[in-house]
Order: C-alpha cells, then sequence, then structure tokens
C-alpha cells in the first residue's frame, strides 16, 4: 500500500508526462547524444515488481538492456509494448534484457499485463525510478523513454517518445557491438 505521499508524487509526475507524451506524440520523439553518460542510476534502482518482490536492476549487469518507462494511461506506451515483447523474446539469446518501469499503480501494471501479455518484467516505478531517467537523458520527465545500456552499463541510445520496432533493433544492434 503506498503512503498519500507518494500517491501524490505518482499523481505529479503522471500529469507532468502525460502532456510531454502527448506533445512528443506529435512531433515523433526525439533522440539525444548519450556519449558518455553513464547508466549506473538505472542500475542501482531496486524496485518492486507487480506480485510486490523487489527486484534489483544490477541482477542484469553484463547484459545489454532495454529500459523502458511506460504507464498504462499513456497511449504511445501501449502501442509499442506489444512490438518492444516481440523484439525482447527475439533478442533474448543475444543476451539483451528488456525491462518495463511502469509509472502506474500495480493494480493498472497487473490488468495492462494481462491484456497485453509482456514477455519481459514490469517493475513499478516509484520516487528514484524518475531521477534516473532523468540522469540518463529523459530531462522532460515525458513517457514513453527508452534508455539502452552497453554490457558495461554506459548508455548507447536513448528516445524520447514511441519507439518503433526498426529503430529499436539498430539501437539494440549498435549496443550489443558496443564492447
Amino acid at each position: 500500500m503506498t503512503s498519500l505521499s507518494q500517491r501524490a508524487v505518482i499523481i505529479l509526475v503522471a500529469l507532468a508526462a502525460g502532456g510531454a507524451g502527448l506533445m512528443l506524440s506529435q512531433n515523433r520523439g526525439s533522440v539525444r547524444s548519450t556519449a558518455g553518460v553513464d547508466g549506473a542510476p538505472l542500475m542501482r534502482l531496486t524496485l518492486l515488481d507487480a506480485n510486490g518482490g523487489k527486484q534489483s536492476m544490477s541482477q542484469w549487469n553484463g547484459k545489454v538492456l532495454a529500459v523502458n518507462f511506460w504507464a498504462s494511461w499513456c497511449a504511445p506506451c501501449r502501442e509499442e509494448m506489444p512490438e518492444f515483447s516481440r523484439v525482447s523474446e527475439e533478442y533474448a539469446a543475444k543476451g539483451v534484457q528488456f525491462v518495463g518501469i511502469g509509472i502506474d499503480t500495480v493494480d493498472n501494471l497487473r490488468k495492462f499485463n494481462e491484456q497485453v501479455q509482456v514477455s519481459y518484467p514490469l517493475l513499478i516505478g516509484e520516487g528514484d525510478a524518475m531521477q534516473a531517467a532523468v540522469a540518463v537523458g529523459n530531462t522532460m520527465m515525458a513517457l514513453p523513454f527508452t534508455a539502452i545500456l552497453s554490457r558495461t552499463g554506459k548508455v548507447t541510445h536513448v528516445k524520447l517518445g514511441k519507439m518503433r520496432a526498426p529503430e529499436l533493433k539498430d539501437a539494440l544492434d549498435r549496443a550489443l557491438g558496443a564492447d
């Protein structure tokens, strides 16, 4: 059960991200240079999964990591999730791990996963999660936001806005070759 202050933070982030997401969906999103950006703020996170278990991002050290910040109420997020799920299955044998960080409630995350059947872990992004997203490039705190990290934890690609499979695969291929 989340406290009232945690719910207030989630609501404020949701409103800001929703407005920015709407703007980005009309402007096709943006990619920014990630040269030299350290993914450590993401890798230090420990977040709850839909079952209430703690999941440390560090469990995926040594893998190429695709971290997607999303919410069930975000239309572009919902649109890209099935493609992300398919690409996740395709790239798993290559050492790529996808993780979805939902800026949402546990109930909404569970309901969404029942409807869409996402093939990778979905975690609840509270507090430090959005700060970590900002640290690796999401300065607008908008959704959807995707960060690709190399095996050594360096950010190789970020995308604010909906990401299609061809761009995602290209970013993953570059991350796989980065180390």
